[in-house]
């Protein structure tokens, strides 16, 4: 097989697309505007929480339980884990009760056969350094964790080029190149055409620029991330202090362990502010102020710690915060892969079979979810703060989850 493929993009999608594509036969290019990985893609970071805690939402919770055995494939191939398995740790401000994301989360990932630890106020406060009346119910889930993300994406486009790959950066693609009214290659903004028999477009935030048609379903939205730094670490060293999530489905709070430099990341899984690709990556004025004030509530020794780096993260949301990936039914020879969502990254170690049989037109057993659509409303991941969407519950409901076969 000697057909040719350009994935527009170097992210996780692209990346592990190209891997995969190019142990399928293919010719494969990887354009990114860039250096990769690109500094300011949403995987270029370092640490994504990878959980299977997706309230009433069995699919995704299945789809990470077999996420979760490619990452641990993934780390027996290196010299040193990328992949952290040290819990995540879930807390509800209120006692937990059906319809509320922690609640339909224990009850989802119990039935799946998995063992969760319940946790009172008592034990939250005793264990960690929460404060235990303001979360006085919720849960451990040991499986669980976060990855190194940065290193990750740099880790699987070495992988891509040993087996082939090729990788132009610095190159902006401007448009789609077609011939007879199919895509058959991409343009560039210096003028340059490179000619291909498919084209993948994994740009993230830059998706909905360069496919305008995609607008009205794929938007870009950016997300605090903060770093801070306290004067003993140990406390927040992942035996004590576990990747969290802190009333987010109703807050949008989570956070991770210290990592090597001391420094504890904290960021909120909301709504965001809906912002231009192009413009310079600024963090909204007030950001830190609303971030103290949380941890002043809830983490007070973390409270008054030096702020160490800020970042804005851009998520490609999908309006109905599930991924897109398929052909493009209006212009052959066009793959969209985007849409993370701000949750995707988790399943790395599957997106490339994914991508690749999108490509190929091959089924998939995770693709339905992510194939082209026409939502009518607005609805977000169950995990997402956003009142102005409406939560997966309402569509796939809490209803028993069978044994995963997976698992």
């Amino acid at each position: 097989m000697n057909s040719s493929v350009a994935i527009v993009g170097g992210g996780i999608f692209g990346a592990t697309a190209a891997f995969v594509l190019k142990q399928r036969g293919y010719s494969v290019t990887i354009f990114d505007r860039g250096p990769l990985p690109n500094p300011d893609a949403a995987t270029t970071d370092v640490s994504k929480i990878v959980r299977m805690d997706y309230g009433a939402d069995a699919f995704y919770s299945r789809m990470a339980g077999a996420a979760l055995m490619g990452w641990e494939r993934w780390n027996a191939q290196l010299d040193r884990p990328l992949y952290h398995q040290d819990g995540f740790l879930i807390l509800a401000s209120e006692e937990m009760a059906p319809g509320g994301f922690e609640f339909d989360s224990f009850q989802t990932i119990s039935h799946m056969g998995y063992p969760l630890e319940r946790l009172d106020g008592g034990k939250v406060g005793e264990r960690y350094p929460w404060s235990g009346a303001n979360y006085p119910d919720g849960y451990f889930n040991p499986r669980g964790g976060w990855a190194e993300s940065g290193r990750v994406l740099e880790n699987v486009l070495q992988d891509a080029i040993a087996t082939g790959v090729e990788i132009r950066t610095g190159v902006t693609c401007s448009g789609l190149l077609f011939e007879d009214g199919v895509v058959r290659g991409i343009t560039t903004e210096d003028g340059e055409e490179y000619p291909a028999d498919s084209v993948v477009v994994a740009a993230g935030a830059w998706t909905p620029y360069l496919l305008p048609w995609m607008q009205d379903v794929l938007w870009v939205s950016g997300h605090p991330v903060l770093h801070f730094r306290p004067e003993d670490a140990e406390p927040f060293s992942a035996d004590r202090f576990p990747p969290w999530a802190a009333d987010i489905a109703g807050t949008g709070w989570y956070g991770f362990p210290a990592l090597p430099d001391g420094s504890v990341k904290v960021a909120n899984h909301g709504p965001g502010i809906r912002v231009d690709p192009r413009d310079p990556r600024r963090v909204p004025e007030g950001t830190e102020e609303r971030f103290r004030e949380f941890l002043a509530a809830t983490l007070p020794a973390l409270a008054d710690a030096p702020l160490v780096e800020q970042r804005l993260c851009l998520y490609c949301d999908s309006i109905d915060g599930d991924f897109w990936i398929d052909k493009d039914p209006e212009h052959e020879g066009l793959v969209v892969a985007s849409g993370g969502s701000g949750h995707a990254f988790k399943f790395a170690p599957l997106l490339g079979g994914l991508i690749a049989d999108a490509v190929e037109g091959l089924s998939d057993r995770w693709a339905h979810r992510f194939l082209w659509r026409e939502p009518t409303h607005r609805v977000k991941e169950a995990a997402r703060y956003d009142d102005h969407a409406v939560n997966r519950r309402a569509e796939y409901g809490p209803s028993p989850t069978p044994p995963d076969p997976d698992r």
